[in-house]
């Protein structure tokens, strides 16, 4: 029974040897083994999956405005047992066992083949790319406060523009570089949330954290949800990094471990020093109030820290996204199922140019919608994938029972299947309470995924275009006519 699970893992694997293959050749040139070597070690990692998924506790203000402190605090607490941790635990398992650039990209095109790898590729890497445009704009409310003249017209936009090219052109420069730069940022980034909760202490009134919120405030949970889930997700973002991972099979289950302490520590210990120092006041409880109580509580000198902080975990966040989309398509390239030019590497620095500037390109087309309708459809297509992603990897454990995983999350089937379902309802909670413009939105994006698939295969069978060997194999070995 083990040899012949052996003999199938080996058969289905051949598409990800070869989607190797190419890295294990070029090591054989001195200058680029030099290259390779500059590897992303544990804490840079912990960072930028910190940055991934938090950046630290800016932006979570609106739960506490649509829900009151009470379930701004539950949600906080109960959100990651019943979502963060089984993603993490998901993507220890996949991104150990498949270590790889593409991550889920590899996942879902190893358990259903590649229609279902290239549209899960297009889901991820659109919320992906939508939702580096949310770090600008929330980057201008934030400094707003301080400028005031960044608050509408030509310099919202100029400042967003050249900002978003300065960030990419930092990510061009070398992933190394990006990680101990997300080391830095996320340090200077917390440190005012850390004083502000020490200050607080004195002010603190634990019966204002039982609130259920002011009388007549009518309460959003469209927003307290997706904010929330905005705010805590992304855990898997960072598997598409898995081969610029030094021994991904130890450093990615470590990484994810702290990365998730830091997380929820960030949110939760600012989220209590704030609503039990200051009085409720729900209507105030708005993307940059931290800052706000920063200096009620301390003094301006905080406030100016913490919109420096704010900058600073935008930087950082910006960064981590946009590594992991350009490494994604990077991924989908060597998988064949995107144009060879998206997994050219800069001889300079050895990074993705061309799908950093695409993923760029498509970044700033996005800045023109409001960061609500930003983050909403962020997170119905971040689900629609998500599914797709809890799909493959129950199909990935039902499939090749034997098969090796450095990580393996230490439950059996049936387990996993309820790790996955209460998560997986959750998912299409969110995706219910979406608006029309969200679901109308996601719709021409997959429907845009869809044909891309079928156009790419016919750039290939027509040699129009110049692509990877490795998804004409693909095509090949799940009996798919180009």
């Amino acid at each position: 029974m083990v040899e012949s699970d052996n003999s199938l893992y080996s058969s289905t694997q051949n598409s990800y040897n070869q989607h190797l293959l190419n890295q294990r050749v070029e090591n054989e040139d001195p200058e680029l083994e030099t290259k390779s070597q500059k590897k992303l070690a544990l804490l840079p990692l912990i960072f930028l999956i910190y940055f991934e998924v938090s950046g630290g506790p800016y932006g979570e203000e609106a739960t506490v405005g649509a829900a009151g402190p009470l379930f701004a605090i539950l949600g906080f607490v109960i959100f990651p047992f019943i979502w963060s941790i089984p993603e993490a635990l998901l993507t220890a398992e996949l991104a150990t066992t498949f270590p790889g650039n593409g991550g889920f990209v590899i996942w879902a095109n190893e358990a259903f083949g590649p229609f279902w790898g290239s549209l899960m590729g297009y889901w991820k890497f659109f919320s992906g790319v939508i939702n580096l445009a949310s770090f600008p704009v929330l980057c201008i409310d934030y400094l707003k406060l301080v400028l005031p003249v960044l608050s509408s017209g030509l310099p919202r936009y100029v400042s967003i523009f050249f900002s978003t090219c300065l960030l990419s052109f930092l990510n061009y420069s070398g992933l190394a570089i990006v990680g101990y730069t997300a080391v830095g940022l996320g340090v200077i980034s917390l440190l005012p949330f850390v004083l502000m909760s020490l200050i607080s202490l004195p002010k603190i009134d634990p019966s204002r954290w039982l609130s259920l919120g002011q009388e007549g405030v009518k309460k959003d949970w469209t927003l307290f949800f997706n904010t929330i889930f905005w705010n805590l997700n992304f855990w898997d973002s960072a598997s598409t990094l898995a081969g610029e991972v030094e021994e991904p099979h130890k450093t990615f289950p470590k990484a994810l471990f702290f990365a998730g302490l830091l997380t929820c520590l960030g949110y939760l210990i600012p989220l209590l020093a704030a609503t039990g120092a200051m009085p409720l006041d729900q209507q105030v409880w708005v993307d940059g109030y931290f800052a706000n109580v920063a200096s009620l509580i301390a003094g301006n000198w905080l406030k100016y820290w913490m919109e420096i902080g704010a900058v600073l975990s935008l930087i950082g966040l910006f960064e981590a996204q946009l590594s992991s989309a350009a490494y994604q398509l990077l991924g989908m390239s060597d998988l064949g199922f995107i144009p060879k030019i998206f997994g050219e590497r800069s001889k300079l620095f050895n990074t993705p140019w061309m799908a950093i500037l695409v993923s760029t390109f498509v970044a700033l087309a996005m800045t023109f919608f409001s960061f609500t309708e930003i983050i909403s459809t962020v997170n119905f297509l971040y689900s629609l994938g998500m599914l797709l992603e809890f799909a493959s990897f129950l199909k990935l454990r039902k499939k090749f029972p034997t098969m090796k995983r450095p990580f393996t999350v230490p439950i059996g089937f049936f387990g996993l299947i309820l790790m996955c379902l209460v998560p997986s309802v959750l998912l299409v909670y969110v995706m219910t309470v979406a608006t029309k413009i969200v679901y109308l939105s996601s719709a021409l994006l997959t429907s845009l995924g869809i044909l891309l698939y079928y156009f790419m295969n016919i750039c290939k069978s027509m040699r129009w275009i110049e692509f990877t060997g490795v998804g004409d194999k693909l095509d090949e070995d799940e009996d798919i006519i180009i």
